[in-house]
């Protein structure tokens, strides 16, 4: 019986182990993670007086929550992480775990945080903890609202993520998000 239990352990050890080697960890909360590094970015950089704010909650979950005002041509909040330069060739998706409040969102990328573009995926949020995957090949260039005439995200290199929230509506929002993985 023992031989079989070591076995099955055995195994199921070198199955973690290839996910894990399959994956790369883009960000993940939880209560002994830094908020160092993400920044938020609201429409006041345009005179927009929007309100948003980034927490770690007692469950470890990143909380990204605020207020949306169409107010002075306003309408957005976001937050955003440089992360350190990765090669991403490999991977195919992005996968985020997180849990929305039935409103839209956008995931952006960038491939170096000195582009004046991002390339974004807008997703609906279910209001339950869910798995967003996100095919790189399928994110748009965007500028300031306008998707640009240019192909979808084809490169090797990630440097930035952001979320962002800007429905043309006046709104409370609130997402929780655990993880964004590279898969």
């Amino acid at each position: 019986m023992n031989f079989k239990l070591s076995n099955i352990l055995l195994l199921l050890s070198v199955f973690y182990f290839n996910i894990i080697l399959s994956q790369n960890v883009v960000f993940t909360f939880s209560n002994e993670a830094s908020l160092k590094g993400w920044n938020i970015v609201n429409d006041d950089v345009m005179g927009g007086i929007s309100e948003s704010n980034l927490i770690i909650n007692n469950d470890g979950n990143g909380v990204f929550f605020g207020n949306i005002s169409t107010a002075y041509n306003g309408g957005f909040a976001s937050i955003r992480y440089n992360c350190k330069r990765q090669y991403i060739n490999e991977y195919k998706n992005l996968i985020l775990r997180i849990k929305g409040d039935r409103k839209e969102y956008q995931f952006r990328i960038k491939s170096s945080a000195e582009d004046y573009y991002s390339y974004v995926y807008a997703f609906n949020t279910t209001g339950e903890w869910e798995i967003i995957t996100i095919p790189l090949d399928s994110m748009y260039p965007s500028y300031r609202g306008r998707r640009l005439n240019m192909k979808n995200f084809n490169k090797n290199y990630l440097e930035q993520i952001s979320f962002l929230i800007g429905n043309k509506r006046n709104e409370n929002f609130n997402l929780l998000i655990d993880s964004m993985i590279l898969e």
